[in-house]
């Protein structure tokens, strides 16, 4: 009887605990190195958004019954991105996608699992796989080209295309959310590391510029 009480109050403790984002610790950081004016650059963690990888090729049973619970299409192409209803689809390869979604993990989860059950194909919540950066600001471009061997000028690089990338020797996911605004999402145990360069990467537009 001592034990089960001692179980049950461990794991109303547990159960109890407030999850914590992998860049929770450098909230204080991100906030103190805002840069604003003609210079102005931002970053924030946007955390425990939820991401279901999928595998199922376009076209093919699995996939059709995706989109239908998606409500939206599959991506097609390499950086493409495919948006609705709180929900956006990133290309990764050509039958390798994630969603990102605001949706409950579990029940978004579920519905693309039931989509492919019986049929070749998978999903998988990769909720706690990664975290999410938002960077933002006329000099967020030039922040990301300190270490981003992608082409980043606008020409290139459309708003609402993500591609697989490198940040700072970091593996990311780069999504180009608005001109001005990126979103990076890299695996949960690089996000401190991610996060500080990135910090040191914007501490130049803090200083004055030269006359």
């Amino acid at each position: 009887m001592v034990e089960s009480a001692v179980l049950g109050a461990a794991t109303e403790s547990v159960t109890g605990l407030r999850p914590v984002s992998p860049a929770a610790h450098l909230a204080v950081k991100f906030a103190a190195a805002e840069v604003s004016g003609p210079r102005a650059v931002r970053i924030r963690e946007v955390p425990f958004l939820t991401m279901v990888g999928l595998r199922a090729v376009p076209g093919a049973a699995a996939a059709l019954q995706i989109e239908s619970r998606l409500g939206i299409s599959l991506p097609s192409a390499c950086g493409a991105v495919t948006t609705g209803d709180g929900v956006s689809v990133l290309w990764l390869s050509p039958d390798e996608f994630l969603v990102v979604s605001d949706r409950q993990p579990a029940e978004l989860t579920a519905a693309l699992v039931e989509a492919v059950e019986d049929e070749p194909g998978s999903a998988i919540d990769l909720s706690a796989n990664r975290t999410t950066f938002e960077l933002g600001g006329p000099t967020a471009r030039e922040v990301l080209e300190k270490g981003c061997p992608l082409d980043l000028h606008p020409r290139t690089f459309e708003v609402g295309t993500a591609y697989v990338t490198l940040i700072g020797s970091v593996p990311v996911v780069l999504w180009k959310v608005e001109e001005e605004l990126y979103r990076l999402l890299p695996r949960s145990s690089f996000a401190d590391f991610l996060g500080r360069w990135l910090l040191d990467a914007m501490a130049e537009f803090k200083a004055p510029e030269l006359p």
